[in-house]
């Protein structure tokens, strides 16, 4: 069976186009890693919250790095409180430094409180990077905090 990526794009502009969350849904679990990472964030677009879940179990079961940290960015940026959960367990235990720090990054966009324990944990991260990523996100913590402010800038600078 020939496979035809551009093809596959091709449709999937087509369906963007339509708002079909289920389509994209359904591509979250291709063979194709490629189609995969494009799924997550045309999901994340075109769904919002109610991308959430689905965001959230890729980040929690693909065998991609790049499709977990592509996963762990989206949540960041759709900033639900409701996709904490699941990063926090990304910063705790996914096995790469890549999904770690984009997931503590994205811990910081969110900007909710309700990080701050798991981002003082990664503090002691193995990984430099990792360590890092969490001292901006908590940086971004204690501004909110101190300015009690939770706007675009903070969202923008989170991590």
């Amino acid at each position: 069976m020939t496979y035809d990526r551009i093809k596959l794009f091709q449709e999937m502009e087509k369906q963007f186009e339509s708002k079909n969350e289920q389509y994209f849904r359904n591509l979250l679990i291709h063979q194709d890693n490629v189609v995969r990472t494009r799924a997550v964030c045309i999901l994340a677009d075109i769904a919002g919250e109610k991308a959430i879940k689905p965001i959230g179990k890729v980040l929690k079961d693909d065998d991609n790095a790049l499709v977990r940290h592509e996963a762990a960015f989206s949540l960041g940026q759709l900033g639900y409180t409701c996709g904490i959960a699941a990063l926090a367990n990304a910063v705790r235990s996914d096995p790469s430094l890549f999904v770690r720090h984009e997931a503590a990054v994205a811990l910081g966009v969110i900007g909710s409180e309700e990080a701050r324990k798991t981002l003082d944990a990664a503090l002691k991260d193995e990984s430099e990077e990792v360590r890092e990523s969490a001292v901006v996100a908590l940086a971004n913590l204690d501004y909110i905090k101190s300015s009690n402010s939770n706007g675009r800038f903070t969202k923008m600078t989170g991590g």
